[in-house]
């Protein structure tokens, strides 16, 4: 491989973020100025309160809708013109107006709902009601976000503006309102048919390139030299783009080209490793799949993502017969955390076996006294001490088994961890553990060390899928069901 200089590019998701509001000024540049709004000039950043009533009025003059077409498109084009001119305090307190403003207004709702009630049994009359009805519950501000949707580039904006929403909407119910206004108005524009699948090579846009770099969030890319060796002949990138953002890809997946179910990412993506020869590969590992943009989270189409991907993999590569992930565990320590500060549950004890115990305390150096598996987690480079390591192995390989195919979120009786949700979702099977196959800092803060392969097995996905969506049923293989046992 040339050698490359092994500086990461300049970019960051702020300096991104800077990048898309300056395409959005130029954008709405010639559609609007700010001798055409109520705001005649940019308002103050942090949106004062002497100017709140200036920008209810020009929310109000959007909503009018009066002139025309090209009109409407101005007033718009201002009103987000003054969002991008605010710094983070002034966004939230404009967001805030919107939401409690020009939220429904619940006496017409009240008075819709009991003239609807005493309505006769005629047929047209009632319609007419429920109609009256569905438009008293349908906020004003769902207009106002459909006007700036309607701009170039608009799509993107709000995809951009929900992020901080979900930010924000923690501590503020009207902000979660408008959020999940904002949500399904996402949800009705957003086909998974308009999707264009395309692949991702070292000779793709420049620009694109160091999206990677911002986008990657389960492996993250260090340097140029590992992005080349991530889009080498043995290797595929993929992603999503949807036609109202052309140029973003929304999810990326990162395929690696092998023979047989890969157990380590370090050696997955050693640069040093040689090249596979793709059409002699195997087995394609689904190694990295990134959500590029908070503000879409929610929408689901990693599932429609991975059976594309199949089916360009396999219309290239004949050879390949097993799809399979290597998959990190990110809830893993954290659930094991307060497993074991639970008050009132011995967690060690009744997953720990005497012969566990037995070897975890010669491991730990504590002779015949119990080793705190808590204690031991946290003892500094754990992982590079042999004996420490074996004594683990067992018990923490049974306790993240447990945790991937039994533990449930409240309330939804699904996979309490989110990536094997996702897989389980998609009609993969929980395969098998692999210990020690990430020791970044990150993959031993998240789940000790372990990944884990989740299976695509073509013939059995439809089955899978409903039994998980139906049933709750967790498909796992014999090596997963004989740690749950043990």
């Amino acid at each position: 491989m040339t050698e490359l200089t092994t500086r990461e590019p300049e970019i960051t998701r702020d300096s991104l973020l800077n990048r898309t509001v300056q395409n959005l000024r130029e954008a709405w540049r010639d559609m609007a100025d700010w001798g055409g709004g109520l705001l005649s000039n940019a308002p103050s950043p942090n949106l004062p309160e002497k100017e709140v009533e200036t920008l209810k009025a020009q929310m109000r003059d959007c909503l009018e809708a009066r002139g025309g077409e090209v009109s409407a498109r101005a007033r718009a084009a201002n009103l987000g013109r003054v969002y991008l001119s605010l710094n983070p305090k002034g966004r939230k307190r404009f967001l805030q107006i919107l939401a409690t403003e020009f939220d429904i207004d619940r006496k017409v709702v009240a008075k819709a709902v009991a003239k609807l009630q005493q309505a006769g049994a005629g047929v047209e009359e009632r319609a007419k009601l429920e109609r009256a009805l569905h438009r008293a519950l349908q906020p004003p501000r769902l207009r106002l976000l459909a006007q700036l949707n309607a701009l170039p580039e608009g799509f993107h904006f709000l995809v951009d503006l929900r992020a901080e929403l979900l930010e924000w909407r923690r501590d503020d119910p009207a902000l979660a309102a408008l959020e999940r206004d904002l949500l399904s108005l996402l949800v009705s524009w957003f086909d998974v048919g308009f999707l264009e699948l395309r692949r991702i090579t070292w000779d793709s846009p420049a620009s694109l390139l160091e999206k990677l770099f911002v986008y990657e969030a389960v492996h993250p890319i260090r340097d140029w030299n590992d992005l080349k060796n991530r889009l080498g002949s043995d290797r595929r990138c993929f992603a999503f783009f949807h036609p109202r953002m052309p140029d973003e890809p929304l999810i990326i997946v990162q395929v690696a080209l092998v023979n047989g179910i890969s157990d380590n990412v370090h050696t997955l993506l050693d640069e040093a490793a040689p090249v596979v020869d793709p059409h002699a590969a195997d087995t394609a590992i689904f190694y990295s799949i990134s959500n590029a943009h908070e503000g879409l989270s929610g929408i689901s189409f990693g599932n429609f993502l991975i059976k594309r991907v199949v089916d360009e993999l396999t219309t290239e590569f004949k050879n390949l017969k097993v799809f399979a992930t290597l998959s990190p565990i990110p809830g893993f320590r954290e659930w094991l955390g307060g497993k074991l500060d639970e008050a009132g549950k011995d967690v060690e004890a009744e997953s720990l076996t005497a012969a566990d115990r037995k070897a975890l305390a010669a491991a730990a150096g504590t002779g015949t006294e119990p080793a705190s598996l808590k204690t031991v987690l946290h003892s500094p480079a754990w992982n590079q001490k042999p004996e420490l390591a074996k004594a683990l192995k067992q018990p923490l390989q049974r306790l993240c088994a447990r945790y991937l195919a039994k533990e449930k979120r409240e309330g939804h009786g699904t996979a309490l961890d989110r990536v094997a949700h996702f897989h389980l979702s998609n009609g993969a099977r929980i395969e098998r553990l692999n210990w020690l196959a990430d020791t970044s800092a990150k993959g031993l803060s998240q789940s000790a060390g372990m990944m884990v392969n989740y299976l695509y097995k073509l013939d059995d996905i439809e089955a899978n899928h409903e039994a998980y969506r139906g049933e709750g049923k967790v498909t796992t293989s014999s090596a997963i069901r004989s740690l749950l046992k043990g």
